[in-house]
This record gives structure tokens, sequence and C-alpha cells, in this order.
């Protein structure tokens, strides 16, 4: 079973609410957690451990200046500007290229190859006997976030329980790490800007047709709004978290709540038993 952890906006506890979880079903089984909000992993923070480093490369564009003819054609396609030919030469950037490979197919002479790029690693520990954790790291300026997913992502592939903590947003890290997934739980906040990108969100799991949960993080009890836009678009709520001092000195010493305050573990043990109903699958 493959669930992912999402929000639409940053701060809302999306990380929290995965490694509480994680945390919570190692206890009975073995799970795999993923990180893939590989622009700022911070998962290895609740679970430091030694990691083995495996480096992400992805295509980029080499060209032979024997076969080119300075026809142009690689320049006209590529809409990142990764390619910019001059009248003597052509100057390729890679830092801009998406590896579509596209500038070698249009080339008529075959003078484009492709070559590996490192462009971050995945760093994999064991923190806690039935734990693994998976952490991808894009390196810093680069565009390749959805590389450096897939290769997190495939490193956990066999797994009978894996949870992908995705990065904030709606954007294309997000759909990455969405593919695939079971079901997702979608982390908000009662504030105007929570129910605002939640909205967003909720959009987005409905179009790749991946059934979802609501966790609402922080809640002051007003929550009336969030509670009212989750009944009219189907949207469960299958936890609901305080704005608590007791919760946020826990959290705010990189410490667990399902391990170091009473009640939460199992809280987080129902959070998943709704979750596997959503999903409508074996976990």
């Amino acid at each position: 079973m493959k669930i992912a952890i999402a929000s639409g906006k940053g701060g809302t506890g999306k990380s929290t609410v995965a490694a509480n979880l994680a945390c919570t079903l190692s206890r009975s089984r073995e799970v795999v957690l993923v990180d893939c909000d590989v622009e700022e992993p911070n998962l290895h923070l609740f679970f430091p451990a030694t990691t083995v480093d495996v480096p992400v490369t992805t295509p980029v564009p080499e060209i032979d200046p024997a076969r080119c003819t300075l026809c142009g054609e690689c320049g006209k396609f590529c809409r990142f500007g990764a390619l910019s030919v001059l009248k003597d030469r052509v100057l390729v950037f890679p830092e801009l290229c998406h590896s579509c490979g596209g500038c070698s197919l249009v080339c008529p002479q075959g003078a484009v190859r492709e070559v590996p790029r490192t462009v971050g690693r995945v760093a994999c520990s064991r923190p806690l006997p039935a734990l693994v954790l998976i952490s991808g790291v894009l390196n810093e300026g680069e565009v390749q976030a959805p590389a450096v997913i897939r290769a997190a992502k495939l490193l956990a592939e066999g797994h009978p329980l894996t949870l992908y903590d995705a990065s904030p947003g709606i954007a294309c890290p997000v759909i990455e790490t969405l593919e695939g997934s079971d079901a997702c739980i979608l982390v908000t906040e009662s504030t105007p800007f929570g129910l605002h990108d939640l909205r967003l969100a909720a959009e987005v799991v409905e179009r790749v047709g991946i059934p979802a949960g609501v966790v609402i993080n922080r809640s002051d009890g007003k929550d009336e709004e969030t509670l009212d836009f989750c009944r009219e678009r189907g949207l469960p709520v299958i936890m609901t978290i305080p704005f608590s001092r007791e919760i946020a000195a826990v959290q705010n010493r990189g410490g667990l709540i399902a391990a170091l305050l009473p009640g939460w573990e199992e809280r987080f043990v129902a959070l998943f038993e709704a979750v596997v109903k959503i999903a409508g699958v074996s976990p």
C-alpha cells in the first residue's frame, strides 16, 4: 500500500503527520518513509541515522562539433533555452535542461548525444528496526526535482507499506509524488490561507483520481469553514490535531507526539485505519 501525505501550502504540519504515522506503524510492521520534498527534505531531523547515498543523474545534451552544421533545429525545439545556436558553435546550458531528449531526436545530423549529469542524491537509512527512511535531495540550483523523486520512489518499490511525504503546493513535484499512490492524506490548518490551498490540493488529487482524507492541524476549535468545504467535496476529516502548547513543545524539541504524549499513538493507528478504508485496499 502506498500513502501520500500532501498539503497545498508549506508549514501545515505535513511532515509532522508523516513522521508520526511512520513511527507509529513501524511498531507493528515494516514501513518505508520516502521524503519526496527534495528541495527541503527534513524527515531526517526526526529520524537521525547513518545514511548510504546514491547519486541521481539525468541525461543532458552534448554537441559533436564534427557533425554539427549549426542548422539551429535543436535550439528551436528547446522551450527551456538549454541550447543556443550561434554562428560558430552551440552553447549548452545543462542547468536549464529538462532531459526530454527532443534535441537529439530533431537533429538531422545526429550531432547531439546525451551524457549523464548529477542533479541530486538519495539518502537511505534505517533509524528504527522496522523503519527505512529514503530521502531525496536535489542539488542546489537544479530544476530536476521529479527525477530525484522518481529515484527515491524507485528505491522503495517492492515494500508492502510505503509513505510518501510530498513537497508543499500543487506543482510537478507533487504530481510526481502522487503517481501510483493508493490514497492521500491532505494536511491543512483552519486559516484563510490553509483553506484556500486545501481547495487547490483537493482539486489535484481529484483530477489524478486518488481518494483522500483531511487532517486538520493546529485546530483552534473554529474549523467550521474547513469542515463545510470537506463535506461539500466528500472529503472525510480523519484527524484533528489541536493547537496545543504541549504538542508545540514536543515538536520544537524535534520529538514525535506519537512517541512522547499519551494517547497519540492510538490516534495515529486510527488515522491509518481510516486511510485504509478510504483507499479500499489491503494494508
